[in-house]
């Protein structure tokens, strides 16, 4: 099939080419110098076998040229066949001088066509320069044959004729070969465009399925596993890597190749200095590395020579005009990259950037939308609890009114002053819960006012703890209170964080435990510590307890709103302090107020 097609090919570039038409048009003017010579007449003997001899070489010369001929771009072909060409023609025009007013003469003329055609300009002049012998030899025989005079003009005007006709044929045949070369430069310049147009559409293929492996997921290593099984089909590497700068240093999210879980694994952090990501993160440009082993410019390529890894292309994740890393390409051949690789790596960089950030945003909302829903969680709780928290009481309150106003009479002395009693503790913690809730709304407002003055610390805790041991004689309080000087606060302010601290571990002490309450001076500062021997925080429930309506869900909880302890560290923060705790599941709970004493 393929050498058939090629002889196909032959065929057609020979039939187009100049010589193999002419070979054509020579085989077919053998039979027509054969008529012509037969219609003639007034022939002498010897002239007609001179004509027949003409008409013989005629048709053998154009079968042997037309076996010869080949492709036709031969120049040796060409000069041979233009030879032969003017000996026949020449042949004629001289055979046919017998004849008086005979138009053979012309035939020079074809003569010249074929030696501009054939060589252009100069060939054609050449060729008319050549045929002035012939023409003058031909007037020379016909004024012999006639007894004329030998007439020069003729041969001048013949002579006149082919050199305006060698001008014109060459002319053309120069304009013609020009525009053939216009046209093949710009079929080369075509078929340059088709190639570069097919790279570049290749390009865009590749760096579309890369892009379709990136958004296949808005999971971080997800996408980027899915990116890296892509790259190795287009790209093949010893290793690679994608390089993240956050916080003045480069943070490694992903890893492929030679010991990609060892040597700068994934969550691996780098230092900047002198790392090729600080290179690129100033330049914004592609940086290739043909052999790292002559030169080592970085500080992480002496580990990646370790791994055998000698050329690297780093491009940077470009986010719109701003660089925030890199990808890696590296192999173990020196000067191994391609130019359409190093392209393709560095369109990839774009990409990798736009998914780290569209990964980014998602997550950025997907936190942002859990914490909204942790949040209206806790509303709904609060409004829960202080609805439970209000009604309570003032079930209370109104049962014993009730009961006051409707059986006062009745009632020993004894009993009415304990619903009165009852009626009075359950305003109370009415005022108090009422009293969070309001506080809390000021704190978000920022209309929590304070009035600040020289506070004795020490004489305001032990008032406090002096004040609930009369409240209450279920758990002991064991103070130790050392002498701390005066700071500057809001006494009320304090006592009502100090108060809270304390009620909240007697709250969740068991009986008998004895609550430890430690006041001391540390590093300048004034630290009161609250401690029981309750069930205990866990961990991950530190914060919460510090938010708005923030509640531990253990079975162990106790009634209230939540409030309290975010209050109280918002006093600590306001005095420019802090409150936080120490605790974890079944070893009780210590919470710290640290205030400064300037």
């Amino acid at each position: 099939m393929g050498d058939r097609a090629h002889r196909g090919a032959h065929v057609r570039g020979r039939a187009s080419s100049l010589e193999w038409t002419i070979c054509l048009i020579r085989l077919g003017a053998a039979p027509f110098a054969a008529l012509q010579i037969a219609l003639t007449g007034g022939m002498s003997s010897g002239d007609r076998t001179v004509a027949w001899t003409l008409v013989a070489t005629l048709a053998l010369g154009a079968v042997g040229l037309l076996a010869f001929v080949g492709d036709g771009a031969s120049r040796a072909f060409s000069l041979l066949a233009m030879g032969f060409d003017f000996g026949i023609l020449g042949g004629f025009v001289l055979l046919f001088a017998y004849e008086s007013g005979s138009p053979t003469r012309q035939l020079l003329l074809i003569a010249v066509v074929l030696g501009a055609i054939r060589f252009g300009m100069g060939g054609g002049i050449l060729t008319a320069l050549a045929c002035i012998p012939v023409s003058a030899l031909f007037e020379s025989r016909r004024s012999d044959l006639f007894h004329e005079g030998y007439h020069t003009d003729y041969v001048t005007f013949q002579a006149g004729s082919g050199l305006i006709m060698a001008l014109l044929v060459g002319w053309l045949v120069s304009r013609i070969e020009g525009e053939r070369r216009s046209v093949a430069r710009r079929a080369v310049d075509a078929e340059v465009v088709r190639d570069e147009l097919g790279r570049r559409a290749d390009l865009l293929d590749a760096a579309n399925r890369c892009a379709r492996a990136l958004s296949s997921s808005l999971d971080l290593d997800e996408a980027f596993g899915a990116f890296i099984r892509e790259l190795r089909g287009l790209i093949p590497f010893e290793r690679m890597a994608i390089v993240l700068a956050e916080d003045g240093a480069a943070r490694v999210i992903a890893t492929a190749g030679t010991r990609a879980d060892e040597v700068m694994p994934p969550g691996a952090l780098l230092s900047l200095e002198d790392n090729l990501l600080a290179d690129v993160l100033a330049r914004g440009q592609t940086v290739v590395r043909g052999d790292m082993l002559t030169e080592l410019a970085y500080v992480e390529e002496q580990e990646l020579l370790d791994l055998g890894v000698r050329s690297r292309v780093a491009a940077p994740l470009l986010a719109g005009a701003r660089t925030i890393g890199l990808i890696s390409v590296g192999r173990r051949e020196p000067n191994s990259f391609t130019a359409d690789e190093i392209e393709l790596t560095s369109l990839l960089g774009r990409l990798a950037a736009s998914t780290v950030q569209n990964i980014r945003a998602y997550e950025g909302e997907r936190r942002t939308v859990e914490e909204l829903r942790r949040l209206s969680a806790l509303r709904a709780d609060f409004i829960s609890l202080v609805s439970h928290e209000l009604r309570s009481p003032m079930a209370a309150v109104i049962g014993a009114a009730r009961t006051l106003q409707h059986r006062w009479s009745e009632l020993q002395p004894g009993q009415r002053d304990a619903f009165l009693a009852l009626i009075g503790d359950e305003t109370t913690r009415l005022a108090a819960l009422i009293g969070d809730v309001l506080d809390t709304s000021r704190i978000d407002a920022g209309t929590f006012s304070y009035r600040f003055g020289e506070v004795d610390v020490s004489a305001l805790v032990e008032d406090v703890v002096a004040t609930n041991l009369v409240a209450q004689a279920d758990i002991p309080i064991v103070s130790d209170l050392a002498a701390a000087p005066a700071i500057r606060g809001d006494t009320d302010r304090l006592r009502q964080v100090i108060r809270n601290l304390i009620d909240n571990a007697i709250k969740y002490s068991p009986a008998d435990e004895a609550v430890s309450v430690r006041l001391e001076t540390v590093n300048g500062s004034v630290q009161l510590s609250v401690t029981d021997r309750g069930p205990g925080i866990a961990q991950q429930d530190h914060s919460l307890i510090f938010e708005k309506f923030g509640r531990v869900a253990a079975g162990n909880t106790q009634p209230g709103t939540g409030l309290g302890l975010f209050i109280a560290r918002s006093i600590a923060e306001a005095h420019g302090g802090t409150l936080a705790v120490s605790s974890a599941l079944g070893r009780g709970a210590t919470f710290v107020l640290t205030l400064p004493t300037h």
